[in-house]
This record gives C-alpha cells, structure tokens and sequence, in this order.
C-alpha cells in the first residue's frame, strides 16, 4: 500500500477516534445532567421543562413531573408555561427596536410618550431609566391589597396605569435601582402609543413570526391552550392549584408563555441582527445599576477557575417560576420552566453548568420548609417546631431558606391556617433576624391574627432594615391609624 494512503488511514482513525470519545464524553454529560434534575423533581424541588444547549445545538430538553397533576399529564419538551417577568426582556426589544428606528428616544421624557400621564413625575422620567430599574417608579405588586383582593379583574392597559402605576416617586430617577413592574406595565403601553398597534400585536410581528417562536404569545384568561402547564402551589406538602391571576394584569411586564424550545430560539436570535443592530443590542446588554441593563441582568458567574459572562433573568408569578441563563462567551444556554410557586432553580442551574465546565455539582438536599411542613400536617404546629430544631441542624442532609420559609408561612395564611402562619413566620425572624423581608412578613400574619401592637414593632423594624420598603410603610400607617 502506498505510504500516502497508510498516513490518510492513520489520520482518520485517529479523528474517528476523537469524534467517538467525544461523543461518549457528550453522552455522559449529558446523562449527569438528567440524573441531577430527576433527583430535584424527586425531592419536589422541580416540576417542569428543561433545555440545555452548547455551540447552537440542543443536547437536552425534556420534561419532568406533571403538566396537570388532577389527570396525570406529564409535561413534555413541549409544554408551554408562563415566562412571568422573562416577558421584560421582550418589551425592552420592542423598545429598542422603536429606538433604532427614531421612533422613540431612549432620553425622552415618560410624557413625551404619554402625554396624560402625570407631569410632576413623568417629566423626570426617561424611557431608559424605566428599562433599567432606574426610574423611581413603584412596584405595583407591593400593593398587597391589590395582589390579594384585584388581582383576578380584567383590567385595561391605560386604566391599570392611571390607577395603580401613577403613584408619588419612591426615590429621584437615576440614583438608584429598584425592580419596578409598573415601569415595564407602562413600557407596553409607551409601545401602543407609538406604534398605534397592541403591545401583543407588536410582540408578534417584529420578534416571535421572525424568529418562529410558533409556540409562544401573550397569554388570555378566558382562552384555552393545548399543551399548556397548569400552575401550582404547595400547601403542606401537596400540589394544589394556584390562585387565579387575569394576565391583562402583568401585560408587557409578566403576561407572556413560551416552551423552552422556543426560548432556545429566541436565544440563538439574539446572536445575530435579525432583530436588532449590534449598537443597540450592546446597549441592552450594558449593566447601568445593580449588574441590569435593559431587560436583562448582566454578571460575572466564577465557574471553577473561570469567569463566566451569564446574560440572565427570573420570572415569578402565580403557580410558575422560570430562569433563562445565558453563557453568551461559549454559546451555551440553560432554561428552566416550572410549574409551581417554589423550587430551587438557582441551585438546579449552577448544577448544570457545573456539569457543562466538567465540574461535578452539588447534591441537592432536602428543603426543611417542606418537612416543617409535613411535621405541621402530622403532628401540629407546636411538635412540629421541636422537630424542625433537629431537621436544621442536620445540614448534612437538609437546608434551610428564608424564602422558602416564608412562602410556607404565606401559604398557611392562604390556607387559613393564621396560628400555624404565625409561628412559622416567628421562626423566620429568628433564622434571619437581619432580613427585612421576614419582619414586614410576620407584621403581616401578626394583624391577620389580631395582634396589632406586635404587627406594628415589626414592621417598624423591617422598615428600618429597608428605608425602600414602600408596602411595609402603607401596611404600618394602616395599622396605626386602627389603634
């Protein structure tokens, strides 16, 4: 045989080679992905969809757990699901697209675009400032009489700002960041004054039929969608279903649903200039205050010996949760879609990527709100608190969050359950007595409980850890004025 043809053998069984323990290297990480996420479903952690990609290509999206519990749907690499506030980063597209074409200018005053939105605050106002938190504006969901009481009403896009989006700044604009769902409510708005057209009509033509996110929109209450994730929440261990929400209410801020396909989509769009010119995206991804830019935060992820660039967002709302994480230097991409109020998908996602950067991740462990739970169900609140002493200090095996505490305190109140509510939120305070969160919380169940005294001290001590926090100051002029 010809010396030529010997070296050309060699050197393809040496890429065969190659090509075959890479994909066996693929195979296996893949696999170590999937154990990981089976084992948070198996500890009730996790209930949705997950997709993961390197270099543009799919290696994993599957569903895990129940898409509808009550007739034992599993959900699917399909399934649709509320983004909530990953909804932001599409207005702040439509927005810099109307940027781009000198529709809108990004230091333009709120008025200019909204001539009947109130003058004093909305001429200190840009569109900017709105897009990075910046703005001043408040949070319309701190006002808990509305999440509690009007929250399941139709609401129109212009009444809703007018009534709930309008109120006195909570600090001067640019001096600081404060995550605002009003600024982005009104931000869909600012785009039907512009255009002439729907927020949801704007949505549809210029980013999702471009970018063929067939299975994504703007979600409508009273219409039914095949495939779609039913929400849900845990009360005392069990899935139940999630309280209504009319998804007029969190609009250009929270109302879209999508799958993790399309979102993957959506991701890869990002990298060209299908949607938006390189000079304008880079000004979406610049962080202004607190590591945000426009619709998205923006950080610097340590991963081993690496700094990694994450391009990220959250979004909670009623009966679902997701997280999109975006490592924009190596293209890889992880988005998580749950179905519940819950779950650990910060930790799910640095497990992840651990495993992408060939790291081994941590096992989850066991949520002690959820055993406190189950203790509270079998035994009572009272043996279910000396139980709870033991479950925290095996940290081993448990782990104990302050969030997860309280969300279990609010779904005894919920629940009616006012004492159990009670204590639970009382352990709260005394696991993170630096927490402004868990004071404002436990004034809360304290005047469900008629303890008004009590309610009022702790709300004044979370007010004192947080200055900012505008509902804990409504909820104590309340209750003072009662006395």
């Amino acid at each position: 045989m010809p010396r030529f043809f010997k070296t050309s053998l060699c050197l393809f069984a040496a890429l065969l080679l190659f090509v075959l323990s890479h994909q066996v290297h693929s195979q296996e990480k893949v696999q170590k992905i999937d154990e990981l996420i089976l084992k948070y479903n198996a500890l009730g952690q996790f209930n949705g969809a997950v997709l993961v990609a390197e270099d543009g290509k799919i290696i994993l999206s599957k569903g895990y757990g129940m898409q509808d519990f009550e007739n034992s749907i599993p959900n699917n690499s399909e399934t649709k699901f509320r983004l909530a506030s990953v909804t932001k980063q599409f207005t702040a597209m439509l927005i810099m697209q109307l940027a781009e074409k000198g529709k809108i200018k990004l230091e333009g005053k709120l008025t200019d675009y909204l001539p009947y939105y109130r003058k004093d605050t909305g001429d200190k106002i840009t569109i900017s400032q709105i897009l990075s938190h910046t703005s001043g504006l408040a949070n319309y969901t701190e006002n808990r009489k509305f999440m509690q009481e009007e929250s399941g009403a139709k609401v129109t896009p212009k009444d809703f700002v007018l009534k709930y989006c309008s109120e006195d700044l909570i600090f001067e604009p640019g001096t600081k960041w404060e995550y605002s769902n009003s600024g982005y409510f009104i931000l869909g708005l600012v785009i039907e004054e512009v255009t002439g057209r729907s927020w949801e009509e704007n949505l549809q033509e210029n980013i999702l039929i471009p970018v063929g996110m067939n299975s994504s929109g703007n979600e409508h209450s009273d219409k039914l969608y095949e495939n779609m994730a039913k929400g849900y929440t845990r009360l005392l261990g069990d899935f139940q279903p999630a309280k209504f929400l009319e998804m007029t209410v969190p609009y250009s801020a929270g109302s879209m649903y999508s799958t993790a396909e399309d979102m993957f989509k959506w991701d890869q769009a990002l990298y060209s200039d299908k949607l938006l010119s390189n000079e304008y995206k880079e000004k979406m991804f610049t962080p202004v205050l607190n590591n945000y830019g426009y619709g998205w935060q923006i950080i610097e992820q340590p991963i081993g010996d690496k700094k990694l660039k994450v391009v990220t967002h959250s979004g909670g709302i009623f009966g679902f949760n997701s997280l999109e994480t975006r490592l924009v230097d190596d293209n890889k991409f992880i988005m998580v879609l749950n179905n519940f109020e819950g779950g650990n998908l910060n930790h799910l996602t640095l497990g992840i990527v651990n495993i992408l950067y060939g790291i081994e991740p941590a096992n989850p462990k066991k949520s002690s709100a959820e055993e406190l739970s189950r203790a509270i169900t079998e035994s009572g609140i009272n043996a279910a608190i000396i139980e709870f002493a033991k479950i925290r200090d095996n940290k081993d095996e448990f782990v104990t969050r302050e969030r997860e505490m309280n969300m279990l305190g609010y779904n005894l109140l919920a629940a009616g359950k006012i004492t159990e509510a009670v204590e639970v939120f009382k352990l709260n305070v005394e696991l993170y007595p630096e927490s402004s969160n868990v004071y404002d919380s436990y004034g809360e169940a304290l005047a469900e409980a008629g303890d008004i005294e009590n309610a009022i001290l702790n709300y004044k001590r979370s007010i004192e850890l947080n200055p900012d926090n505008e509902g804990g100051k409504q909820m104590l002029e309340k209750l003072q004025n009662k006395k």
